[in-house]
């Protein structure tokens, strides 16, 4: 068998009930390329397993099953990325259905020597949810080395990298993501932290998946909304520890935040999300 060129990381906790409408969508790829999906079961305690292990000896995809027994999702990818077996990694999520052409699309911006990470469009699968957690910029957007990234133009549902981004930057940051106390931004983090040391990326509206969250509530909105902003403050705070970046990013904390707070009660309550998780962050470093 050829060695993948490519690797899909899928990490997944808990989501049995939903899980084959996600992998179904990966028998529809149509590429001549080699590829593999990984899937990384984090903890689950539902049918996850068995699942995902039926799937595994039914498809013709290359599937690896591994597991991460601590929970969170930046250890569940890094659990996926140090797995592989490719010099390009993609991340998507487990309610996320790539296009057909999704490996393809990757692929044409790694062709590219000079491309070291991409993130792509997000469109909402069902038009019932609410327009949340989608990127449904048109335009590409290219990303020297140095630029501040905000959050949003590239998330975790549609991203890629070259392995030796991922080695540079030691992967994602464990503190952060989903299945922690500071959940959201770690892609935020991650492709951040790879500009400042040097790497180009992109921003390509080609490769696209289609998220289904499934949240049609203004309580689950809310909640989402609140999650996001403490992951947001979290990530301020860490690179404003670090002293290469401290002057950018505090600029763009005081716009994007502190301003917007005195104009708003929605930028009020973006302040203080972020103030806490800001917060957290330093009690999280003071006791590790």
């Amino acid at each position: 068998m050829l060695s993948p060129k490519l690797s899909v990381i899928l990490c997944t906790r808990n989501r049995g009930c939903y899980l084959l409408n996600t992998l179904k969508t990966y028998e529809n790829i149509s590429t001549t390329l080699s590829w593999e999906l990984i899937i990384v079961d984090n903890a689950s305690t539902d049918e996850t397993r068995q699942i995902l292990n039926k799937f595994a000896s039914n498809t013709d995809i290359c599937v690896h099953v591994i597991s991460e027994p601590k929970v969170g999702l930046s250890r569940a990818r890094n659990a996926g990325w140090q797995y592989a077996k490719s010099e390009v990694i993609i991340f998507s999520d487990d309610d996320c259905y790539p296009q057909s052409d999704f490996i393809d699309a990757i692929w044409s911006n790694f062709t590219e020597n000079w491309v070291d990470y991409i993130g792509g469009r997000i469109l909402l699968y069902d038009p019932k949810d609410f327009p949340i957690t989608i990127q449904l910029r048109e335009d590409r957007y290219d990303l020297p080395p140095g630029s501040f990234i905000e959050s949003g133009l590239i998330q975790g549902a549609n991203m890629a990298f070259r392995r030796k981004v991922l080695l540079r930057v030691g992967g994602f940051d464990e503190f952060l993501g989903a299945g922690t106390n500071l959940p959201g931004s770690d892609d935020t983090d991650i492709i951040n932290r790879a500009s400042a040391v040097g790497f180009w990326g992109a921003y390509d509206p080609r490769p696209v998946v289609f998220h289904h969250h499934r949240r049609q509530t203004q309580e689950q909105v809310a909640t989402l909304m609140r999650s996001y902003d403490i992951g947001r403050g979290a990530y301020y705070m860490k690179a404003t520890l670090d002293k290469t970046r401290r002057s950018q990013v505090s600029r763009q904390w005081y716009w994007r935040t502190v301003i917007p707070a005195l104009r708003s009660r929605r930028g009020a309550q973006k302040l203080f999300y972020e103030m806490m998780g800001a917060i957290r962050y330093l009690i999280c470093q003071v006791r590790n």
